[in-house]
């Protein structure tokens, strides 16, 4: 109890620091940079004064995902949204890779008792995939009656069918094989680790049979149960949220022509502007003449946009071009050109 209570404290502590410190960089670079090595320090710290590691970083990791989102770092968001995609990607990599590094131990265990192994590993996987089926049919059961006692408009699993869907999509991957090679060699007393390759075998067993026979599966599952998106109610959100966006817009517009002198002219091309946000977005949320004379305002858009994105591109070719020309600062180019970028990201 004194472990998770220390690494809840650590969690939000180090999570709160985090965030001033992005506030203060400012920087996408130096932002992403912290954010890559907070984990590691929430964990090393949470350990040294006793405390759980891992409930630090995800208290860490919790704390900064509702609380560092800046509405206008709109680089800063997509670039760090590119880097962790990339990270995860190398990741699972790496700990599919040491699998195969593994894989040699498990089979040299199963030598010669390939039917017990087998025999222990298919106990194992029926309990693993089984279990989450005894748990996830009560559990659905109860979300439904508790939905529907306090009149909660939720996503919930609505029928036996999502619920099947959800048990069997349940595959084992990087998770799984993270614990399993964390089985150290060799215990304090440099003996080896007992029935080490046993457990490494059933490990691989599970995450064999969960991600190949179940993730192979599925796709046939889901249509034979006929288990599809709900895309009315996704729709229906969407337009929702477009009309708050839209109401934002003008709600802004609104307060900045009251403190600004604006021109007829601008605060009619503003106004649609502002009408434009939640149109481009969900189209059904307004009227159909409105709706013509939005799209006939996208075509013009567009066609300035293409236009203004190859006039960008030939700036673009002009200077890296000129970047490898004699006399020309290699630093001084890539600014320009990371100038040049950021106008084609924001479309200006």
């Amino acid at each position: 109890m004194l472990s998770a209570v220390v690494a809840v404290a650590v969690g939000f502590a180090l999570g709160w620091v985090t965030k001033r410190l992005m506030d203060v960089l400012g920087d996408a670079t130096l932002q992403i940079g912290l954010t890559l090595l907070v984990p590691f320090v929430s964990y090393v710290l949470a350990e040294e004064l006793k405390g759980s590691g891992v409930l630090a970083v995800l208290t860490t990791a919790l704390y900064l995902a509702e609380y560092t989102h800046d509405p206008d770092d709109v680089l800063g968001r997509l670039a760090g949204h590119t880097f962790w995609e990339v990270v995860d990607t190398l990741v699972t990599g790496v700990a599919f890779g040491l699998v195969g590094l593994e894989l040699h131990t498990a089979v040299s265990t199963a030598s010669g008792r390939w039917g017990e192994m087998l025999g222990i590993g298919g106990i194992v996987v029926a309990v693993v995939i089984g279990v989450r089926l005894l748990w996830l049919l009560p559990a659905a059961w109860l979300t439904r009656k508790l939905h529907k006692r306090r009149d909660v408009h939720e996503e919930i699993l609505m029928s036996w069918r999502e619920t099947v869907v959800t048990w069997w999509s349940g595959m084992r991957g990087v998770a799984t094989v993270a614990l399993a090679l964390a089985i150290p060699l060799t215990k304090e007393d440099k003996s080896p680790f007992p029935a080490r390759g046993e457990i490494l075998f059933i490990a691989f067993a599970v995450i064999l049979v969960t991600l190949v026979a179940q993730g192979l599966t599925l796709p046939r599952l889901v249509r034979a149960l006929g288990v599809g998106a709900d895309k009315d109610e996704s729709r229906e959100m969407e337009r929702q949220l477009a009309a708050r966006a839209a109401k934002a817009a003008r709600h802004r517009l609104m307060e900045i022509v009251e403190a600004e002198d604006l021109s007829e002219d601008m605060m009619e091309m503003l106004g649609r502007r502002a009408f434009d946000i939640g149109a481009r977005i969900s189209p059904e949320m307004v009227d159909e003449e409105r709706r013509e004379a939005h799209e006939q305002r996208v075509e013009r858009l567009r066609t300035l946009h293409r236009v203004q994105a190859e006039l960008l591109s030939a700036a673009r070719r002009e200077v890296i071009a000129a970047r490898s020309e004699p006399g020309t600062d290699p630093e001084v180019a890539d600014k320009v050109l990371r100038h040049l970028d950021e106008r084609t990201l924001r479309g200006i």
